[in-house]
């Protein structure tokens, strides 16, 4: 009785797609550390510079930075962007609550790094607002927001209203990649299945050539 002992596969399948090592992408509860990792640096970031600003501001005087293109100045903002709704504080501050718990929702479902970077900047700065709104003066739920960041005569913002910008260009831009990278894939997919479609020399005409030849 003999046996065969067993041989290794060709070349070409040890090194064929099922044994090309993966990238993978995080998982989804580790993309959720890192969106709650970003946004708690967001809050600690905006509530020490707004201590900061409350020691070291006024509401008079403004220190110019870039001349009358920006500048340091205290100011207190009882409603939203832009100073809008100054009237409506407790309805902004529920606003506020409804769009972090959306925003967490968001954190725990995100597949992509990009998008958890971009979802941490937008709640972090949401719930650094949102705990001025319940703490601060005048009271509970009807806080003003502290800003100092004055953009020319147009307005008077915060980090965390930066944190929120930032955010948002940064989850159009990974939505923009995601998108081109998709668009590019189902390219390549598409030139790949009209190769595999081309007619190939039947054996019969292979011969007939090669006798007229």
């Amino acid at each position: 009785m003999t046996y065969e002992l067993p041989h290794d596969p060709p070349a070409d399948e040890r090194t064929g797609p099922s044994a090309q090592p993966r990238s993978r992408r995080p998982s989804r509860r580790l993309l959720f550390v890192y969106s709650c990792a970003i946004a708690a640096l967001t809050i600690a970031v905006d509530v020490i510079s707004k201590q900061l600003a409350l020691h070291f501001l006024d509401t008079e005087n403004r220190i110019p930075v870039l001349g009358d293109l920006f500048g340091l100045q205290l100011a207190f903002n009882t409603g939203a962007a832009f100073s809008i709704g100054a009237q409506l504080t407790p309805f902004i501050t529920l606003l506020g609550i409804v769009a972090s718990v959306l925003l967490i929702r968001a954190a725990l479902r995100t597949k992509y790094r990009i998008y958890a970077a971009s979802i941490g900047l937008i709640l972090g700065g949401a719930l650094g607002n949102l705990a001025d709104r319940i703490f601060a003066p005048p009271g509970f739920g009807s806080g003003a927001v502290t800003d100092f960041l004055a953009y020319g005569h147009l307005f008077i913002g915060n980090l965390a209203d930066v944190a929120i910008g930032a955010g948002v260009v940064l989850y159009a831009l990974g939505a923009w990649r995601l998108h081109a990278a998709s668009r590019a894939r189902d390219t390549d997919d598409s030139v790949e299945s009209a190769e595999a479609e081309l007619p190939t020399s039947s054996p019969v005409t292979t011969r007939a050539e090669t006798t007229d030849s």
